[in-house]
């Protein structure tokens, strides 16, 4: 059994992918927009219902510093970009004009030096390759959520550089609550609560030697970080905010959880145990030690009991990558994904029971949902 997936619509990029970075779709069911990022700018693109671009609607917000060096986040009224840079998060109107900045610690960890600008490390060689925080948004867009490099201009003398996480006025930058992530970080990613703007979940990514998450509360004056665990990336939350989709940094096992971290009930799947073997495999092969499934770091929940997942890195050697939806109700397990052409890439799911894949030549994403009767 398959399930059949339906394409819903073709929603070109708004930059060449020559000299951008591939295109996204933020925000939730009703309030969605297409960003894209180069060198020069961000561009936002607010989507209708049918992922057509509204008329007239486009932003682009000029970038404070190249994209290598730096994560970036859109308002949900596409009114404000926020820029996490090497030394500072910056919030940017489309005119270019600098809101607010909030200056921290320097990424690039064998750099103890404060900067006041990008142009003091622009072109220094131990800064080719900096680590990264990221920012996000918090639900409504009156918060923004930034992982940063401590420490911070205001904090006094023997404060030592380490990950802190921050809770920022969208509207004047000011410092609301800070505490510290835990980390050591490489890379990280936010992924807000669908309807509580007090609560936030940070993915941090630290390379070979782990990944921590953490889940944020911010009760209007205190940052609470509960340390879920070291060697899980998030991927989704659910409808209610309240379970996760977390696959493990070694890519063997997905599992729903609570804010807790503890796996709910028995939904957890092994992919060595679960997943089929590629038939792309020669029958001759070992599957464990010569073709050993593993989940991508991608996917999210489509509705409140689907997830989508995928396993294209392990299949890429043996022939087109798989996605796999996943039935968290028990009824039907483990279901691939039959597409009506090939697709490339992985799955990102986009709420409201659709989900997207990069075009092969990363010039559009293709929105997908499953081919039903009524659909």
């Amino acid at each position: 059994m398959s399930a059949r997936a339906r394409l819903r619509a073709v929603v070109p990029a708004p930059l060449s992918p020559a000299w951008a970075d591939p295109p996204e779709i933020t925000g939730p069911p009703g309030a969605r927009t297409l960003v894209q990022r180069s060198d020069d700018a961000l561009v936002a693109r607010p989507l209708d219902d049918a992922f057509a671009p509204r008329a007239g609607a486009d932003v682009r917000f000029p970038a404070p510093w190249p994209r290598h060096h730096g994560t970036c986040g859109v308002a949900p009224d596409a009114r404000l970009a926020v820029f996490a840079g090497v030394h500072a998060v910056r919030a940017v109107e489309p005119s270019g004009a600098t809101r607010w900045e909030v200056r921290h610690g320097c990424w690039a960890f064998s750099c103890q030096e404060p900067h006041a600008s990008y142009d003091a490390y622009a072109d220094r060689r131990d800064h080719r390759y900096p680590g990264s925080g990221s920012v996000g948004f918090s639900t409504g867009g009156g918060a923004v959520w930034a992982h940063v490099r401590g420490p911070l201009p205001e904090d006094g003398p023997g404060r030592g550089a380490a990950d802190e996480w921050l809770v920022v006025d969208a509207g004047d930058g000011r410092v609301l609550a800070r505490a510290g992530a835990g980390a050591e970080a490489a890379g990280s990613v936010h992924l807000p609560h669908p309807s509580d703007p007090r609560r936030m979940g940070l993915s941090i990514g630290e390379g070979q030697d782990g990944a921590p998450l953490r889940w944020g509360r911010w009760d209007g004056t205190e940052l609470t970080v509960d340390r879920l665990a070291e060697d899980l990336c998030l991927l989704g939350l659910d409808p209610s905010g309240d379970r996760l989709m977390t696959v493990s940094h070694d890519q063997d096992l997905l599992a729903v959880r609570d804010t807790r971290g503890a796996v709910v009930g028995a939904l957890e799947w092994d992919a060595g145990t679960v997943v089929p073997r590629h038939p792309g495999v020669p029958a001759d092969a070992d599957a464990e030690d010569e073709a050993p499934a593993c989940w991508d770091w991608a996917g999210g929940f489509l509705d409140g009991t689907t997830l989508i997942a995928s396993t294209t890195e392990s299949d890429d050697e043996w022939g087109p990558g798989r996605h796999w939806l996943v039935d968290t109700t028990g009824t039907c397990g483990l279901v691939p994904v039959d597409y009506p052409a090939p697709v490339s890439g992985v799955p990102t799911a986009l709420g409201g029971g659709v989900w997207s894949t990069p075009s092969p030549d990363r010039d559009a994403l293709h929105v997908w949902s499953l081919d039903t009767p009524e659909g």
